[in-house]
């Protein structure tokens, strides 16, 4: 399983969430889906560098404009790979080549990092300085421009109040997924981490050959509801086999049709569920809940 890329503490997460309120507030984008990225960029007093960075040729041309400073910023934060802040420049550069709803994503994450003030200072400090900014920090830095952009992009608590109102479903999702104009990775995660109800979400990868196990696949992520995990515990195995009570749902195509399993709770007690899954092509998409929430 990857590692963590989200958890931070309650206090944390308010104050994230609190920032990303107000950059929403600013931008008169409080309620409105999906999100207007351009208005919230512009409220940050934020652009999009015209020509990507990620381009070698880019590369190389902005590190003669602005010198050995900017150059050595690029290499430090090329290992991020689709996104930058230049907090001196105030120009996020982002990796146009990836899709539509992934780039939305990365500009939110990017102005997270500028928008939570602590950020924004010791980025500026360490592009100043021949300093390294420490893993731990930089790794929590991460998980919080995460959660800034998940707080924007799903506008609050407006995607999982949409959510509520339709039927628990994978085909829901698609349609939440379209409105928002985020990925169907992002929106079921979403979904799932949030929904009232009991509900898993997983991403793996796609099933290979094992020489201890057979076939398998490994666990990318998992998100379940408050009343899955209270019921169910958290799934923390890295892999899923063939004897995985979710394996079943696994596709050798591109898509699982609604397909029953049975989970067993953390009393012991087995419960039917109804499952689904789509091979998007970049990583399998499971989903299920209990057969009697599920609706087509």
């Amino acid at each position: 399983m990857r590692k963590d890329d989200s958890s931070l503490s309650h206090a944390e997460r308010e104050f994230v969430e609190s920032r990303a309120r107000m950059l929403l507030q600013r931008a008169d984008a409080w309620g409105v889906v999906p999100v207007p990225i351009d208005d919230l960029l512009s409220a940050a007093n934020l652009k999009v560098a015209p020509t990507s960075i990620f381009d070698p040729r880019a590369i190389a041309a902005y590190a003669i404009a602005k010198g050995k400073q900017a150059a050595n910023l690029v290499k430090q934060a090329i290992g991020k790979v689709l996104g930058i802040l230049d907090a001196h420049e105030e120009v996020i550069h982002i990796d146009d080549t990836v899709l539509e709803s992934r780039q939305r994503f990365l500009k939110l994450h990017e102005t997270g990092h500028f928008e939570l003030p602590h950020q924004r200072k010791i980025f500026r400090f360490f592009e100043d300085s021949q300093e390294e900014l420490d893993p731990s920090i930089a790794d929590k830095f991460e998980r919080e421009a995460n959660n800034f952009a998940r707080f924007a992009i799903f506008n609050g608590n407006a995607y999982a109040e949409r959510a509520a109102d339709l039927p628990l479903s994978f085909s829901s999702v698609k349609k939440m997924q379209r409105g928002f104009k985020v990925s169907l990775y992002a929106g079921l995660r979403e979904y799932a981490r949030t929904h009232r109800h009991v509900c898993i979400a997983m991403a793996i990868e796609k099933p290979a050959i094992c020489p201890i196990n057979g076939w398998s696949a490994e666990i990318r992520r998992v998100e379940t509801s408050l009343s899955f995990e209270q019921q169910f515990g958290r799934p923390q195995l890295p892999t899923i086999t063939k004897t995985h009570p979710l394996w079943p749902l696994v596709p050798f195509g591109k898509a699982t049709r609604p397909t029953t399993i049975r989970l067993t709770d953390l009393d012991g007690e087995h419960h039917e569920f109804i499952g689904e899954a789509l091979d998007t092509s970049y990583n399998i998409l499971l989903f299920a809940c209990p057969t009697t929430l599920f609706r087509s």
